[in-house]
């Protein structure tokens, strides 16, 4: 008998608990708007952030409730801003999302080491201990931060030890600029006329020199050549002006250790590993 009151009591008190929480769901619901849930659908479903919101859902919720504009969900790109903006009834202008580029050419043939690094695979990690492994304190370290940091595999790690992007898997989200702990990639305006100085050491020119056989050694002589004055110095460092730059490519014939490149034609792998057998050649 005792049995049964027991199992009648905790039967009784599980139903008043469910009505509680009936009750309270009845009373605490907020009512949501189904356009949450389709501009979701729209998204690319990557959750990465780069919009600033937590995840697609806290997106799609700031764009019905007017926070954002339709079009800040960079990795989507055009088409899922239109169809956003469709759907709300919105207006979205078009635009071409920005291009991740790697300021940097030191790979592991032409850039120096200061010491074999053996800790944890981590650029800032590595960074930590006296600067880091390699012989240039701005260079890549080359453990491929950036990598793991975009969700769209549009960046892998290459043999020559550098990272490689993708051009057409790229989105422009920012991510991979955010990790690096160097700030060795910048996010360009896509296309491929225009020359770069894939550098951004500002050691002297000696230091440069001893450090990689490719980096910016501040002799100006890219800065004395331009013929529209695109080339500038900051600090001891060359820049180049992509909206000033004709695409001449005076630049890069001048320069000595071969750091400016046209951006459609950025050292690969193979064009690595051949400048140092080239190399190798002259002085055997």
């Amino acid at each position: 008998m005792l049995f049964i009151y027991a199992v009648a009591a905790l039967g009784l008190i599980g139903l008043l608990f469910g009505l509680g929480l009936a009750a309270a769901a009845k009373v605490f619901y907020v009512e949501t708007d189904p356009r949450v849930e389709e501009v979701k659908d729209l998204l690319p479903g990557a959750n990465c952030g780069a919009c600033g919101y937590p995840g697609c859902l806290k997106f799609a919720e700031a764009v019905v409730n007017g926070e954002v504009e339709p079009d800040a969900c960079i990795p989507g790109g055009e088409e899922v801003s239109r169809e956003i903006a469709n759907l709300l009834g919105k207006e979205v202008s078009s635009s071409t999302p920005p291009l991740a580029t790697l300021f940097c050419i030191g790979d592991v043939y032409r850039a120096a080491d200061k010491f074999v690094y053996d800790g944890v695979k981590d650029c800032t990690i590595d960074g930590s201990f006296y600067d880091g492994h390699k012989q240039c304190s701005y260079g890549c370290l080359g453990w491929g931060n950036c990598v793991g940091a975009c969700p769209f595999d549009a960046i892998h790690m290459g043999s020559h030890g550098l990272p490689v992007i993708d051009p057409e898997k790229c989105t422009g989200c920012e991510l991979c600029a955010k990790e690096c702990p160097r700030d060795l990639i910048q996010m360009l305006p896509r296309g491929e006329e225009g020359y770069l100085a894939l550098c951004t050491s500002q050691d002297r020119g000696k230091t440069v020199s001893k450090a990689c056989e490719v980096g910016c050694i501040a002799c100006k002589a890219c800065v004395k050549v331009c013929p529209v004055e695109a080339i500038e110095m900051d600090g001891k460092l060359a820049v180049i002006d992509l909206d000033k730059c004709t695409d001449c490519g005076d630049c890069k014939e001048k320069c000595p250790p071969g750091t400016i490149h046209r951006r459609s034609a950025i050292p690969t792998e193979e064009d690595a590993k051949a400048a140092v057998a080239e190399k190798e050649k002259e002085t055997a």
